[in-house]
């Protein structure tokens, strides 16, 4: 297994890494990058996403660019301590759909020795903390905060603007749906609606 060194020169075993941001940051498109190069490094890596995103493929995890890998959909958290096997590596996609039980797993695979990368959104489309993603943030090792750009000005954008008036917290979408904003342009189209 590939070890990292902590602050001390020591082996560090297992640990957690969050790639969070709005929507269009390229979160998965990090998480890919990432895990091929475990891949490329001959680690086992295992990915996982939750079965209600089928936006692109039922299995595949996809980056709005195309980039793909091959992943193991799973309706709960806790089914991924089932499913990780012996594993070096474990990835996460979309984990604010997930449960809040995805904290314990992350938890329990990086005190196993895994290293566990995890990407989703940290804030719903009205700006608010949005699932297991915040706690998951205040336990990991390692955070990557990524920004797109907004779609109104240019700034950089860490909020998902949602453009219909569907009120539902989970509403799958792309480009027609939601839109990446700065904080001002955030702001101003809350105030719009």
């Amino acid at each position: 297994m590939f070890l990292e060194k902590d602050i001390s020169g020591k082996p560090q075993r297992g640990w957690i890494e969050v790639i969070c941001g709005s929507m269009f940051s390229g979160k998965t498109e990090e998480l890919i990058r990432r895990l091929n190069r475990a891949r490329i490094a001959k680690q086992q890596v295992e990915i996982f996403k939750p079965v209600v995103d089928i936006r692109y493929s039922e299995e595949d995890v996809v980056s709005h660019d195309e980039t793909s890998i091959r992943s193991t959909p799973v309706d709960t958290a806790s089914n991924i301590i089932l499913l990780a096997g012996d594993v070096d590596v474990v990835g996460i996609d979309e984990a604010q759909f997930f449960d809040e039980g995805l904290i314990e797993v992350c938890n329990k695979l990086a005190n196993m020795g895994i290293r566990v990368i995890v990407a989703g959104l940290d804030m719903d489309f009205k700006g608010k903390p949005f699932g297991p993603i915040p706690r998951i943030m205040a336990v990991a090792e390692y955070v990557t905060k990524v920004h797109a750009i907004c779609m109104r000005c240019g700034s950089l954008a860490n909020f998902s603007h949602r453009l219909s008036t569907d009120e539902k917290l989970v509403v799958l979408g792309e480009k027609n749906e939601y839109e990446p904003l700065c904080r001002e342009c955030f702001q101003k189209a809350l105030n719009n609606k």
